[in-house]
């Protein structure tokens, strides 16, 4: 689904190619591969962000690309990921400590720092203190993706500057707390499933110069499943090829 808030109607890439826009990519457990998917399109196409945001597996995907981190790299080392990779149980406020994660992270991003990155990225954590969200745009990169990435129970918090961090997606699912609410806009958007999320914690945020990119049927993932994550990666990818040319609606 494609939707735009404009009278006239170009085609996605016409959009995109007009003026400078912005990446945004949605929380959504292990939506990281649909994520994948767009950006991989995205780089084909010769369509490069000015900025881009995100939340827990958005802010995965953010943080990789912004980085540096070629569409096809970030797809290789997600289709190659194992549960052993990052599966680290320990005693704590959480299941897995996140030792484990914290080394792929720091093994595959280019950069160490915000301010490295060659696309600036900014990413929305869940502050256990002020029970609010908080963006993350400055300093060490890979532990403000950690903590944007501690989906609760399942990943102890992260602590910043002595701060318990949690997933950005808990009150900013759409990831996009970072940006002013005029600036241009592509929204990949991951549809939850989860019987957990009310309706309204799943609505599509409505704000102007936003281009909104929902892609039905992707599998539903997580640690014990995947295996699907090429299935996701393959489908994202098409659909965004093909919303790519077809006619923005308002």
């Amino acid at each position: 689904m494609l939707a735009l808030s404009m009278t006239q109607q170009p085609t996605l890439r016409q959009w995109l190619q007009a003026e400078p826009f912005a990446l945004g990519l949605s929380s959504g457990f292990f939506g990281f591969y649909a994520h994948c998917g767009v950006v991989c399109a995205l780089e084909k196409a010769g369509l490069r962000p000015a900025r881009l945001c995100g939340s827990s597996a958005g802010a995965l995907v953010a943080a990789f690309w912004g980085a540096g981190l070629p569409a096809k790299a970030i797809r290789d080392e997600l289709l190659g990921l194992k549960r052993q990779d990052f599966w680290d149980p320990s005693p704590g406020f959480g299941l897995l400590a996140g030792k484990l994660f914290a080394s792929q992270l720091a093994r595959l991003l280019p950069v160490t720092t915000f301010e490295d990155c060659p696309v600036p990225v900014a990413v929305s954590v869940f502050d256990l203190i002020s029970l609010r969200t908080e963006v993350l745009n400055r300093g060490a990169l890979a532990p403000a993706v950690q903590a944007s990435c501690c989906v609760p129970f399942l990943f102890q918090p992260q602590i910043i500057n002595r701060r318990p961090l949690l997933d950005g997606g808990l009150r900013d699912r759409p990831g996009l707390a970072a940006l002013e609410a005029d600036q241009r806009l592509l929204y990949h958007h991951l549809a939850s499933r989860s019987p957990w999320r009310s309706r309204r914690a799943v609505t599509i945020p409505t704000r102007v110069n936003t281009a909104t990119l929902v892609i039905d049927d992707l599998p539903r993932l997580g640690p014990f499943r995947l295996q699907r994550g090429a299935q996701a990666i393959e489908i994202a990818q098409r659909a965004t090829y093909q919303a790519l040319d077809q006619p923005l609606r308002a």
